[in-house]
């Protein structure tokens, strides 16, 4: 514990990254500016993706037990239904449905891991300097009692927001614009004839709105304003003035929790890492909030980073590993940033025209399950891959890259369908037994277990005709090499105890993501 990697920041993405590293047995030290956690709800959604990654952690139950299960997200013109994006029909992930959750509960929570893992995290102490481009990084904190303390650290992590010290010390330019939108937000009570278990957006003329549910009977409010309300507080009147404009009808307002207006920036580091720092989160990327991505994203960012991090640290990786943060997450921010801004720019149309358009290919989706089969697994994260291409192949292969069904974690099974579970502690081999299981598919097994030691996990899947594990490694025997993040790192047509030992080999020190 005298060289502990030293975190920036201590909302959902700081929180995350210490229990990844914690749990690896890496020290960690967690510093925040703020002396306490802010009461107001901001991120109120974890979708699915996240959830799978945040039970590497031993929190995603947690989170699932304390949060409000929302089963897809409905979409609305005019007051009347377009078509709805079905979660809870997704059939390739233990999680089919999001969580809606305060942020202010969900870091409780993620507290609450961090101090049972050892960790801690000291408030009311600021970065004031940062050198990163020694062997060590070198720090200057200020501290509460009007102090300063200067340290060294193997690793810096700036998760420190939107306005991110981290990056400014490490001189990366923040890349981007503010768009030509605001949102109105607030968390309030609704009543009426408003789904308790959807997320609904509201097009018209005038302009969009969002209602996503954090419990039975609150919900996030977010309304598209001009850009001449940017410095207002808006009222109870006016939040209730405008869902009865733009919602699906019937809807009453209770109290607010809370009045402000956002303002939309599209921003991306120009790199995510620089000698020994990196960066995550807000720190690393801003994007619209339309779709509720942008603490998702970051959560993924934590995952990422946390796995290689941890491993190189313990010895078991190759250092090379790190370079691959900046390549995978940079690609995949980008990803969702134009997805989100789409979905920002489509709720801004005001001309008729485009408003038919609109309307008319979301109805179209949801009728020919384009809707369902590519939009909810996006909404999802779902489709989170680090391909390096786009190879050809059967519908439903994965690549290299590519997310894989697993169950990630330990403790108690999910509900469901019988999942391939993987601790997600180091690279696990998942031997696959294909649509009909080999007569001497046990003594590979057995001989694959022997040639890569009692060290590495080695995972038989559950065999079944059907299923998301057949669709994504197909209908013949195969062993996956899957990282930790339950990504596919190499596919092994043929099984062979050497072919295996190989790969593994070429994995840890070689790693070419």
């Amino acid at each position: 514990m005298d060289n502990p990697v030293v975190v920036v920041g201590a909302g959902p993405i700081g929180l995350v990254i210490g229990c990844e590293l914690l749990g690896q047995g890496v020290a960690v030290r967690i510093v925040d500016a703020v002396r306490e956690h802010s009461a107001h709800s901001r991120a109120t959604s974890i979708w699915p993706r996240p959830l799978e990654l945040l039970r590497r952690i031993g929190v995603a139950d947690r989170l699932v037990e304390e949060g409000h299960r929302v089963q897809g997200v409905a979409y609305f013109s005019d007051h009347k239904p377009l078509a709805t994006a079905w979660l809870d029909r997704l059939g390739d992930t233990p999680y089919p449905f999001a969580i809606g959750l305060s942020q202010h509960r969900t870091e409780a929570l993620l507290l609450q891991r961090l101090v049972e893992l050892g960790g801690k995290v000291e408030r009311g102490v600021r970065l004031e300097w940062l050198d990163a481009s020694g062997p060590r990084a070198r720090l200057r904190f200020a501290l509460a009692d009007g102090g300063t303390e200067e340290v060294e650290a193997p690793w810096v992590i700036g998760a420190d927001g939107a306005h991110s010290t981290v990056r400014k010390q490490l001189g990366i330019a923040f890349d981007g614009s503010r768009l030509p939108i605001n949102f109105a937000i607030t968390d309030a009570e609704l009543t009426g004839d408003i789904a308790p278990d959807l997320v609904s957006y509201c097009y018209t003329a005038q302009g969009g709105l969002g209602l996503a549910p954090i419990s039975p009977t609150r919900h996030r409010i977010a309304v598209s304003v001009p850009p001449q309300l940017a410095d207002e507080t808006p009222s109870r009147a006016f939040f209730q003035r405008i869902v009865e404009e733009r919602g699906p009808g019937g809807v009453r307002l209770g109290e607010l929790e809370f009045s402000t207006v956002f303002k939309v920036h599209v921003r991306t580091a120009q790199r995510f890492s620089s000698g020994r720092a990196f960066l995550a989160g807000d720190a690393a990327h801003l994007m619209s909030p339309a779709g509720g991505q942008g603490m998702n994203t970051g959560l993924l960012d934590a995952s990422n980073l946390g796995w290689k991090l941890g491993g190189v640290l313990r010895g078991t990786l190759d250092p090379s590993v790190l370079d691959t943060y900046d390549t995978e997450r940079r690609a995949a921010v980008h990803a969702v940033t134009r997805s989100t801004s789409l979905q920002t720019r489509w709720g801004a149309l005001t001309k008729p025209s485009q408003l038919a358009v609109r309307d008319a290919l979301v109805r179209a989706a949801g009728r020919t399950g384009l809707l369902q089969w590519q939009l909810a697994p996006k909404i999802g994260q779902l489709d989170a891959t680090y391909r390096t291409g786009r190879p050809l192949g059967r519908p439903g292969a994965a690549a290299p890259g590519d997310r894989l069904p697993v169950l990630l974690g330990e403790g108690a099974a999910v509900s469901g369908p019988s999942w391939a579970a993987i601790s997600g502690r180091d690279y696990a081999v998942l031997l696959h037994p294909g649509r009909a299981r080999p007569a001497d598919w046990q003594r590979t097994c057995a001989a694959i277990r022997a040639v890569v030691g009692a060290e590495t996990e080695v995972v038989e899947a559950p065999s079944r005709v059907r299923g998301p594990l057949l669709t994504a490694l197909g209908p013949r025997p195969a062993a996956a090499l899957v990282r930790p993040d339950g990504h596919l790192h190499t596919l092994l047509p043929s099984p062979t105890p050497a072919a295996v030992a190989i790969a593994l080999t070429a994995a840890r020190h070689a790693v070419t993501g």
